[in-house]
Order: structure tokens, then sequence, then C-alpha cells
């Protein structure tokens, strides 16, 4: 059985943004001066889940074939000679 990495990266990118609304939410309904401390492994964990989310994109997009053969340079244009004025 082999595991779907898209997946996988919707989850982590979910758990992403869950844990950091929640550490956002917390930190201002406490309103004291240690709230983003008290908090402080709820971002530690989103931003974690965040980095693993990049890594896995990354590999994705190293591993992925190129798009297509690149076209071939456009020939130079011929310059028009320029007809002289009598």
């Amino acid at each position: 059985m082999r595991f779907d990495r898209s997946l996988l990266r919707t989850i982590l990118f979910s758990l992403t943004v869950v844990m950091m609304v929640i550490g956002v939410y917390q930190t201002v309904l406490q309103d004291d001066q240690n709230a983003v401390r008290d908090n402080y492994w709820l971002f530690t964990f989103g931003f974690s889940f965040y980095l693993i989310y990049w890594y896995l994109g990354r590999k994705d997009r190293e591993a992925a074939p190129p798009a297509g053969k690149p076209a071939a340079p456009a020939a130079p244009a011929k310059k028009k000679a320029a007809k002289k004025k009598k």
C-alpha cells in the first residue's frame, strides 16, 4: 500500500493552520504578559508542521519531470535595408 503524498501535505497544512489559529486565539483570550510564552508550544508545533509541509513540497518539485521540451529560440529577424531618399 502506498500513501499519497499530496494527502499528507494537505493534512500537514491543515494542522499548521489549526495550530496557529488556536495559538493566536488562546494568546488573545488570556490577555496577560505570559500569554505568548504559555502558548508557545502551539506555535512551535504549527511551525514544525509547516516546515515538513514545505520540505515535502520541495521534494515533489525536484522529482517532477520537466514540463516539456523547450521551444527552439526564434531566428533573428533580418534587417531590411533602408531606402535612401534622393
